[in-house]
């Protein structure tokens, strides 16, 4: 299934983010030197890690023709190729909704701290709430995206851009649905984690993220930005590169467990990527795309009058690919896949794609793994 972005996202996101590749092509893959690693990550051979060197070399020129800016395969913690065209490996770069899943994190850790739990109501750090409607909203729909706030495509992909407080914004929305009633892929719902996690940990989450998810996985290319009102774009407003995206993927590959450090509980790992979070689409988990089998649904998929699909629809984002495999997605063709089955992840960072044209995605990236593998 395709996960389809209307034009009026499209115009405002690459008016606010669009990354424009402005250094001299530049490509890398492995040699066969095992002592060579490249930003901390040993170098190996394809087929030394048993993948098929052809298909990850076809994956990679497909890649490019559909303007990435870099591709990676990783396996057992080990590079087995990497390209880079146009920026270096080190510029960090717009990845939109991966964001979200590292939202999402953030979420973890702060549940691992003990200062947030995922059936607290959003009203306990958002006062704004109490006494409405959106009383009962829980951290969990949140990020299940069954929350029932308000949701429109100009809401959503217009007017919560160019709000001056997103984060305001967002949380001044009306109650759409009963909380757990309805599924949306909902950018302002989303947002309003921003003000959650601030209240319950204290701090900034710019600085929270920075603190404990980028420098103990050693991201040290990533950073949110924020927005006029200086609050982090908790929705889209990461900034990173392939292989700081890999660190990301690999604590979860880890369990939670990075380097014998702890960061997330494995039960919190289990319900972000390992089952789906909701009835309503058995696609998703926690901020994170799943490829479990089962009732589908899209990012802008359209609805009733009751929030309910007009079409069902029923499978799996990649039926080639093993149904434990998860991503994190960002607009136009951002992927973070990986398959714990095999320690395998799988990487693209690139130009979002325009209206009509051919985009990267979940099924591309499954579709290098499964050949890979074979």
């Amino acid at each position: 299934m395709r996960l389809s972005r209307p034009a009026a996202m499209i115009t405002t996101v690459l008016a606010l983010a669009l990354v424009t590749a402005s250094t001299p092509a530049a490509t890398s893959s492995p040699a066969d030197d095992r002592s060579r690693t490249v930003e901390g990550w040993p170098v190996r051979t394809p087929s030394s890690l048993g993948l098929r060197g052809s298909a990850i070399e076809e994956g990679a020129a497909e890649a490019k023709r559909l303007g990435s800016t870099c591709f990676a395969v990783l396996r057992h913690g080990k590079l087995a190729g990497e390209w880079n065209w146009q920026l270096t490996r080190d510029v960090p770069r717009e990845v939109f909704s991966i964001t979200k899943s590292v939202t999402s994190t953030l979420v973890g850790i702060a549940i691992r701290d003990g200062d947030l739990r995922l059936d607290d109501r959003v009203a306990r750090y958002v006062p704004e709430w109490r006494g409405t409607p959106a009383a009962t909203v829980t951290v969990r729909n949140l990020l299940s995206n069954d929350s029932g706030r308000f949701w429109s495509l100009q809401s959503d992909y217009s007017d919560l851009l160019r709000a001056r407080s997103r984060t305001r914004y967002a949380v001044g929305l009306p109650q759409q649905y009963a909380p757990g009633t309805a599924w949306a892929y909902n950018n302002a719902a989303i947002q309003v984690l921003e003000p959650v996690l601030e209240k319950a940990t204290g701090m900034p989450v710019a600085r929270f993220a920075r603190e404990r998810l980028f420098e103990p996985l050693g991201m040290t290319h990533s950073t949110f930005i924020t927005d006029r009102a200086d609050n982090a774009a908790v929705v889209y407003g990461l900034q990173t590169t392939c292989l700081d995206l890999a660190r990301f993927g690999s604590l979860y590959l880890g369990q939670g467990n990075v380097d014998g450090r702890r960061l997330l509980d494995r039960s919190y790992v289990r319900r972000a990527v390992g089952r789906s979070s909701t009835e309503h689409n058995a696609a998703y988990g926690y901020l994170w795309w799943l490829n479990r089998p089962g009732t589908l649904r899209g990012a802008t998929d359209p609805v009733d009058a009751q929030g309910q699909p007009v079409t069902q629809v029923t499978g799996q984002l990649a039926a080639s690919a093993p149904e434990q495999v998860y991503a994190a997605l960002g607009f136009g063709g951002q992927v973070l896949l990986v398959d714990p089955t095999t320690s395998t992840m799988v990487i693209r960072i690139g130009a979002p794609a325009q209206p009509g044209e051919e985009a990267y995605g979940f099924g591309r990236a499954a579709t290098v793994l499964t050949e890979a593998l074979r």
